[in-house]
């Protein structure tokens, strides 16, 4: 079907990767299933998928790699399995631009959820609303904060003129703290409001994405209150 979400999914593990193609078509997903990342990265060109399960383990051109090289291209949301929550890949595959992770081994509909928790969120970009703190200059839709821009109806910013190029999950969470300057955002919250989680989840993914976010914006217009969270300076 023309209307079917493809998804990318990368696995070396040949159980892993059947039994899980069939469970997402089961569930109405289109599924390109590659062994290693250099095949991945061939199918993301030819297809260009809706999203992209990358498990960090895979031979030729490991996950954190192959992220790093689709994100390169596109803001295609990622989502990384790994095989331990606690792993260092975790970060590094967050830091090269993955929008969530799945720890393995994963149940089917817990994947599911999350696919589409993530694709949502990519099809509501503008959730957050305007920012009304008077910190905050508003003008035709952009808000302003010192040298930084925010077009919250074109989801275009600029800082010092210049266009900021931001991933839909790094506009939604800038979106997110210019709707309340100056108010803690706890994690949490952010968690809820930013990655759609109806149930507890690993802070780094904020964490990762709000030092993503201050590369990008300025190390100073996030501020981190240490204990609460952070809050967007006005």
């Amino acid at each position: 079907m023309a209307d079917q979400t493809h998804v990318l999914f990368v696995e070396d593990d040949d159980v892993i990767r059947e039994a899980t193609q069939l469970a997402l078509e089961r569930d109405g997903f289109a599924v390109t299933a590659m062994p290693d990342g250099l095949s991945g990265l061939e199918a993301f060109r030819a297809r260009r998928p809706d999203i992209a399960l990358l498990d960090v383990m895979v031979p030729g051109l490991d996950g954190v790699s192959l992220c790093r090289r689709i994100r390169d291209e596109s803001t295609v949301p990622v989502i990384m399995l790994s095989a331990r929550a606690d792993s260092i890949d975790v970060v590094l595959g967050l830091e090269a631009g993955a929008d969530d992770y799945v720890t393995k081994p994963f149940d089917g509909a817990v994947l599911v959820a999350r696919i589409r928790a993530v694709l949502r969120r990519f099809g509501h970009a503008g959730g957050a609303t305007q920012a009304e703190d008077p910190g905050a200059a508003v003008s035709g839709g952009v808000l302003t904060f010192g040298e930084l821009e925010i077009d919250t109806v074109g989801m275009e910013v600029r800082r010092d003129g210049r266009p900021v190029a931001l991933t839909p999950t790094e506009m939604r969470l800038l979106l997110e703290f210019s709707s309340a300057p100056g108010t803690v955002l706890s994690r949490d919250k952010l968690l809820e409001r930013v990655w759609d989680y109806g149930w507890g989840g690993d802070t780094r993914v904020v964490d990762v994405h709000v030092q993503r976010l201050r590369t990008k914006i300025g190390q100073d217009r996030i501020e981190t209150v240490r204990g609460f969270g952070y809050k967007l300076k006005a």
